[in-house]
């Protein structure tokens, strides 16, 4: 088991079947995705089928299943950004990246969420790099951003 599950998991030890959200989020928290060895070890704490956890984490889609990789973009879908072009943002960012959203790019350097609103919606089109707001994205500023990132790692 991996130390950060066991860590969380001790935090709850006569845990029910109510304390799975809040031990799902600690160990994305921690992690950054649930793994198919997090999800059975919770499982296994709270005697429950891995089946059933993971029933219970694909209905919220603040879950990931995979490894985000070292630059987790979200691209903001809410109304002032599609309104001032997210869409035609996120369709050059999977043309650049060729990857779609909830993926993560083979190099393990991007991964890529859409959400419904970053609450940052003076800034729109906006996307968000691990935290770090890029505004009034256009396709031409977003190649500009992706190389960035990419030369950071050169």
């Amino acid at each position: 088991m991996s130390e950060v599950v066991k860590e969380i998991l001790k935090q709850y030890p006569d845990a029910g079947h109510d304390s799975l959200i809040p031990i799902l989020q600690q160990v994305q928290d921690k992690i950054g995705y649930l793994s198919e060895e997090s999800v059975i070890e919770v499982g296994k704490h709270l005697n429950m089928p891995a089946s059933k956890i993971f029933g219970v984490a694909t209905f919220y889609n603040q879950f990931r299943f995979t490894q985000p990789g070292k630059y987790h973009i979200q691209i903001c879908r809410g109304t002032a950004c599609h309104v001032l072009g997210s869409a035609t943002v996120l369709e050059e960012l999977e043309k650049l990246l060729k990857i779609k959203s909830g993926q993560t790019s083979r190099d393990k350097m991007f991964s890529m969420e859409v959400v419904a609103c970053i609450g940052a919606c003076g800034l729109a089109p906006v996307i968000s790099i691990n935290g770090e707001f890029h505004a009034k994205v256009t396709t031409e500023s977003l190649k500009n951003i992706i190389e960035n990132y990419r030369n950071r790692e050169a």
